[in-house]
């Protein structure tokens, strides 16, 4: 990921891959990995909501 909107975008193609009718995606937290001084890794907590048929 390049950006912390990249690391929500992955989290919801791979919750994508199991679960149906995904509605809204909340971004609870936000956080890197750090190395000689640049953002290595974006890392995100969210919450998924789907509909359940």
């Amino acid at each position: 990921e390049k950006s912390w909107e990249d690391a929500a975008q992955n989290a919801v193609t791979e919750a994508s891959k199991s679960v149906k009718n995904i509605r809204s995606v909340y971004v609870h937290e936000q956080s890197g990995t750090v190395n000689h001084g640049k953002i290595e890794q974006y890392r995100v907590n969210v919450k998924i909501t789907f509909e359940v048929k």
